[in-house]
């Protein structure tokens, strides 16, 4: 069963690795037996989209690639072997299918993704959206509400607790304070500039330190917990490699750093100088200076029993339950609407770090 569908659609495509993305219509493709054809309305503009144009990651993109991955829609065709999703349901494409399949296929990375009208799914794997859910708000929390619910739920951190949220006044940042706030969690928010500093306190974060006035983030984010010895746990959302380094050095004993963003080359590498030999330290090579860092960060970790543990994305389980928290109203991503056609103006922001919250592309424009 389908409704009308056209034969050619808009999209954004890059053929090479850098791109450019060019805005050209494209075939509809049909959907095989275990598929379904959602006509994309809306999808988030996620920074792995950008990672995914510039080859920044240790992961192959088709080519030709349709980047996108949180997109919403309506079901307009459905494969002969789909029984559970119907023509006229509302639907979410996001990345992959269940997060570790050594196999997945990612949605705007290895297959085409939501950067177009018509999107090819996975029926078993598509998320199903309340039809009294407006499709614009929900398209950001296919991927970067689900991630950073996810990551919240991986950290252990338990109602009354304090979470540090690094990168806060972002995209999934903004979705995290939500979810953390929905959680019965307290949160501290760490990114840069007033700006954020106001839309991080409206959507519940107690203390906000600024990364780029600070004189020392980790005495900050210890002095902003009740005890001073650090949250219970950190969620790391941020696109640059120096906070997963702090992050080490402020959770508390028995806490844990929770890594969601994906810099480019980047490594954890938790420097805490240690002091044995403060008179003469730099007479040593700096290849040694290296071991002594890594000799007191192993030894922290161990004796304060904390945890360096990645989250990615989330199930089908943590999708629905991630949804759920939108429906009964407690979250409401902050997000700015542009039209497809403009997606490469994004881009640009992002490359200059100048995004507050989400954009979400209406695909008609």
């Amino acid at each position: 069963m389908s409704q009308q569908v056209p034969e050619k659609q808009w999209a954004q495509v890059f053929e090479k690795k850098g791109g450019p993305i060019e805005y050209k219509e494209i075939p509809v493709q049909k959907p095989g037996p275990d598929e379904v054809l959602v006509n994309i309305k809306f999808s988030g503009i996620c920074h792995t989209d950008l990672h995914a144009l510039q080859g920044d990651w240790p992961l192959e993109t088709k080519l030709p690639l349709v980047g996108g991955h949180e997109g919403a829609g309506v079901v307009v065709a459905c494969g002969d072997l789909v029984e559970d999703v119907k023509v006229g349901d509302h639907a979410g494409v996001k990345e992959g299918d269940e997060p570790l399949c050594a196999k997945a296929s990612l949605s705007g990375y290895t297959v085409d993704g939501t950067f177009q009208q018509y999107c090819i799914a996975k029926a078993a794997h598509v998320a199903r959206i309340p039809k009294d859910i407006p499709l614009d708000a929900i398209a950001p929390v296919l991927c970067a509400g689900i991630t950073v619910y996810k990551g919240l739920k991986e950290s252990g951190a338990r109602p009354g607790q304090t979470v540090a949220i690094v990168g806060a006044g972002g995209g999934l940042g903004s979705l995290a304070c939500q979810y953390a706030k929905a959680m019965g969690l307290r949160i501290i928010a760490i990114d840069g500039g007033d700006e954020k500093r106001e839309m991080t306190a409206k959507l519940g974060a107690e203390s906000y330190i600024d990364f780029s006035t600070s004189q020392d983030v980790v005495k900050d984010v210890l002095a902003a917990t009740p005890d001073g010895t650090g949250p219970h746990a950190v969620l790391l959302v941020a696109v640059s490699e120096k906070p997963f380094q702090q992050a080490a050095e402020y959770v508390r004993p028995r806490g844990t750093v929770v890594l969601l963003g994906l810099p480019a080359n980047a490594y954890i590498k938790a420097r805490e100088q240690i002091s044995l030999f403060p008179s003469f330290s730099f007479f040593l090579p700096t290849s040694h200076l290296a071991d002594i860092y890594l000799c007191k960060a192993v030894f922290q970790t161990v004796v304060k029993m904390r945890t360096i543990k990645g989250s990615y994305v989330g199930n089908r389980k943590d999708t629905s339950e991630a949804i759920d928290f939108f429906h009964r109203g407690l979250i409401k991503s902050p997000y700015e609407l542009i039209g497809l056609s403009e997606l490469q103006k994004v881009y640009d922001l992002m490359r200059e770090g100048r995004i507050t919250g989400r954009f979400v592309a209406d695909t008609s424009k």
